[in-house]
């Protein structure tokens, strides 16, 4: 391994050099207090910026063992650590002259969820830190001195301020942990007490915009009926009261413009965990929790949907069935067999962004259009069965079709951003309402696992891969279209599951199904970190997905991909 003071020499015999010649700064250099590795450099000024790392023991960091040594622990400094990090390398970006991306220094820039990345890893008692550097130039002409000042005099003191333990301010960390404490035992206690959520009495769920997912400035606490209290003895915080969303069915209803789609959104990311002073940093709701919704055009593969569509005109299996332009009550349809098939225990349904035709059929309709001319068995006439016979839980939210009346075990009225239950009222309205008879097969679960229709590239293939924010993205110009996964928040995810996708190609030989397929990837990140998805050099771009996004994204894999 080089000195600094050799990284010091190396810039100043290369000032004024043609730009290629930075390419032999790459490797490791000791600073003394931390290890600089320049793992790619960038081939052009206006070109992606030079991928580099900072290397420090933990040991030497100095941070107190309990606060890494449990994953949900670690990923939360890790988090911590990131955000300083990340705001300490803001204040000198472009500082350094020169053309293009010159002087431009950065890292990843978390959002109110904590996730684990790979711009900051604690693994094997290391500390690794990584971030971007736009190595300056004047026009293709290096310039070595600008460079030295960010390496030399922008860089050190970062570091030093963020990835430190003596200069941090000692309560900062320790009311971290103890939030990742509290959080974990939330996310324990949940299958103890039969609920699929937990929402702190006093939390603050409207975003400040469609745009922000800060918390809105004077908006509504959360409020709890009395019915739903659940009250916990959380390790650091001590007691908490909130309202708990029980296993079962669930049913959110209320006028428009009351929190209907608020609440549900917030069980919906209630699956990660929030920073404090997010408003939702006591809003959990269980790992596995999955959004469905309509996804017109969507591709389908191989899926058994014969539990809601059957019988169709054109003779059609419905035991396999697969297509490239699904309409929507096919894919949602489809969305509930793969969260089936990838061990979800609980769904969340928004009833504006879902397909009327795949919700509910109702009695006038039935007179009509007699059932066996429907090839749609609706989710109302299986939703019971869902959770008695398969163990899995749905959240709704209804606010024109009052059917999934009869099938609640639990309702929900929200009032001006207030919940209330309202169950013994709906109660007394069911037998003035009969739901009507549906006639649907009897409930069966496939058995069958389905083989993945991908093909992996021979070992020579060049695989180009482009990431579009949170919507997707195209390897080798084929497009995955992640649009509709309202779970998926950050694109550094993205990113991932576009690494992952490239692995397979690469580096997975013979045939596999979905499942084994999704399982070894999530467990290869697991072992292997972030780092195994990457294209053979650091950088700081990708954050970790569920299993249930990855499967998502095998899923709608075309085949041509």
């Amino acid at each position: 391994m080089k000195s600094k003071e050799n990284l010091r020499q190396e810039l100043k015999q290369m000032d004024h050099r043609g730009y290629p010649a930075y390419k032999s700064l790459r490797g490791q250099y000791d600073f003394g207090d931390f290890v600089l590795s320049i793992d790619h450099v960038q081939g052009d000024p206006f070109a992606s910026p030079s991928n580099l790392s900072v290397v420090i023991p933990m040991k030497r960091a100095g941070f107190p063992e309990q606060y890494w040594k449990e994953e949900f622990a670690r990923v939360a400094l890790e988090d911590c650590l990131l955000r300083k990090f990340s705001d300490g390398l803001s204040k000198s970006s472009f500082k350094a002259k020169g053309s293009g991306k010159s002087g431009l220094i950065g890292t990843s820039r978390p959002g109110q969820e904590i996730l684990h990345r790979s711009a900051m890893v604690i693994a094997k008692n290391m500390l690794t830190a990584r971030f971007e550097v736009g190595f300056p130039a004047n026009g293709r002409t290096i310039n070595a001195r600008e460079l030295e000042k960010v390496l030399f005099d922008f860089l050190p003191p970062v570091v030093m301020q963020s990835l430190y333990y003596r200069n941090w301010k000692k309560e900062v960390l320790q009311k971290n942990y103890e939030l990742s404490v509290d959080q974990h035992y939330i996310r324990e206690e949940l299958p103890k007490r039969k609920l699929v959520a937990f929402l702190g009495e006093g939390s603050i769920l409207p975003r400040m915009s469609g745009v922000s997912s800060k918390p809105l400035r004077g908006a509504v606490p959360l409020s709890v009926p009395e019915s739903l209290r659940v009250e916990l003895k959380l390790p650091c915080h001590g007691k908490m009261t909130g309202m708990g969303i029980p296993e079962g069915v669930t049913l959110i209803i209320g006028g428009g413009y009351h929190g209907k789609s608020t609440l549900l959104q917030a069980l919906e990311q209630g699956v990660y965990n929030h920073i404090a002073g997010d408003g939702r940093e006591y809003a959990i709701t269980e790992d596995s929790a999955l959004k469905l919704r309509a996804e017109d055009g969507r591709s389908v593969q191989n899926l058994d949907l014969s539990l809601f569509i059957h019988n169709l005109p054109n003779g059609k299996d419905t035991k396999k069935f697969s297509t490239e332009d699904a309409s929507g009550s096919t894919s949602q349809a489809a969305a509930v067999m793969e969260g089936v098939e990838m061990g979800s225990c609980t769904f969340l349904i928004d009833e504006d962004t879902s397909a009327t035709n795949f919700l509910v059929r109702d009695e006038f309709m039935q007179k009509i259009v007699h059932g066996d001319k429907e090839p749609i068995t609706p989710f109302c006439a299986r939703v019971r069965d869902l959770y008695e016979k398969a163990g899995i839980s749905t959240v709704l939210v209804a606010g024109s079709s009052g059917a999934f009346f009869h099938m609640a075990d639990t309702v929900i009225q929200m009032d001006s951003y207030r919940p209330l239950d309202v169950k013994e009222k709906v109660d007394r309205y069911l037998e003035e309402y009969p739901l009507p008879a549906f006639e649907a097969e009897e409930f069966s679960l496939p058995q069958t696992e389905r083989a993945f229709w991908g093909s992996p590239a021979r070992r020579d293939d060049r695989i180009k891969t482009k990431v579009m924010s949170t919507d997707g993205f195209s390897i080798n110009h084929n497009t995955v279209d992640l649009r509709y996964l309202e779970q998926l928040v950050d694109s550094e995810q993205t990113a991932a599951l576009a690494g992952m996708m490239k692995y397979y190609m690469t580096k997975v030989s013979g045939p596999a199904t979905v499942k084994r397929l999704a399982e070894m990837l999530a467990r290869q990140m697991k072992q292997g970190g972030l780092e195994a998805f990457m294209d053979g050099y650091a950088y700081c771009g990708m954050a970790e997905p569920r299993l249930q996004e990855i499967y998502a994204m095998l899923n709608r894999s075309r085949k041509h991909v």
